[in-house]
C-alpha cells in the first residue's frame, strides 16, 4: 500500500488520500464545488478529427472581448505578474515578475519585446476545435479564445513542449502546480467543450490526490460582442 500511495504522489505532485474498500481503496469522489466532483459531470466523447482548424477561426489575437480598453493578454498580465509596469496609462504592460512561473517553478521576469511569458490558453484551441469547437458559431469560439478561466501567464519553456495536449499527454512540469492546473482544466471543458475517456480518467488521477481541489468559476460569456468577427 506504501508503495501504491508513493506512486500516486510521483505522478500526480499533490498529496495523496487513502480510503478503505480493497488494495487500491474506492475510486475518489470529491465534495460539491471540488474539481474532482466536477469531473464526473463532463461530456465524454471521442476526439473529433482536426480538419478545418486554423487560429484564424478563433478571431484576430487579443481581442478585448470585455470591452475595458485594453487587449487581452495585457488583461492577463496585469492579473498574473507582480511589480507591473506600463508603457502606457494602465493597458500596455512593459514590464514585471512572474514568481514563480507556474509551469516551470522559477521566477521569469518579463521584458516586452523580448518576453520569456506566454499567454497559454489552459485547454488550446486545437484541441477545443477537436472536442466541440468546430460545430460553434464564431462569436463562441472568439469568446473561448479570449475567456481569462482559460488564459494563464507561464514561462514559454514549459508551455511551449504542451502543444494542443490535453490532461491525458500532458502536465506542467511543475508538479506542485498540477492539481491547479487540471482544476482550471476541468473549469474550461465543464464550461465549453467535452473531453475523451483517457483525458477524463487522468484527470481523476491527479485530482484523487487533492479531492479538496475548488473548481475555478468565473471568466467571461460564452458569445463575444458583436462588432467581433471570425471565419
Amino acid at each position: 500500500m506504501v508503495a501504491v500511495l508513493a506512486a500516486v504522489v510521483a505522478v500526480t505532485g499533490c498529496e495523496a488520500t487513502t480510503g478503505g474498500g480493497g488494495e487500491s481503496g474506492p475510486e475518489p469522489h470529491g465534495a460539491t464545488g471540488s474539481a474532482l466532483a466536477a469531473v464526473d459531470a463532463l461530456t465524454v466523447r471521442s476526439r473529433a478529427p482536426k480538419t478545418g482548424y486554423a487560429r484564424e477561426r478563433f478571431g484576430s489575437a487579443w481581442a478585448d472581448t470585455d470591452s475595458n480598453g485594453c487587449d487581452t493578454r495585457d488583461d492577463i498580465l496585469k492579473r498574473d505578474l507582480d511589480g507591473v509596469r506600463f508603457a502606457d496609462g494602465e493597458c500596455k504592460v512593459s514590464a514585471g515578475s512572474l514568481a514563480p512561473d507556474p509551469y516551470g517553478g522559477g521566477d521569469i521576469a518579463l521584458v516586452r519585446g523580448r518576453s520569456q511569458v506566454d499567454i497559454d490558453h489552459l485547454v488550446a484551441l486545437s484541441d477545443a476545435w477537436q472536442k466541440g469547437a468546430f460545430q460553434w458559431e464564431p462569436s463562441k469560439r472568439i469568446a473561448f479564445a479570449n475567456d481569462p478561466l482559460n488564459l494563464l501567464a507561464v514561462g514559454a519553456t514549459p508551455n511551449r513542449s504542451k502543444g494542443d495536449g490535453d490532461t491525458a499527454t500532458w502536465l506542467p512540469p511543475n508538479k506542485g502546480y498540477r492539481c491547479t492546473y487540471v482544476a482550471g482544466q476541468v473549469a474550461v471543458k465543464k464550461k465549453y467543450v467535452w473531453v475523451t475517456g483517457a483525458e477524463r480518467d487522468a484527470m481523476k488521477r491527479v485530482l484523487g490526490g487533492c479531492p479538496d481541489q475548488k473548481l475555478p468559476t468565473g471568466g467571461n460569456p460564452t458569445a463575444a460582442p458583436p462588432r467581433f468577427h471570425a471565419r
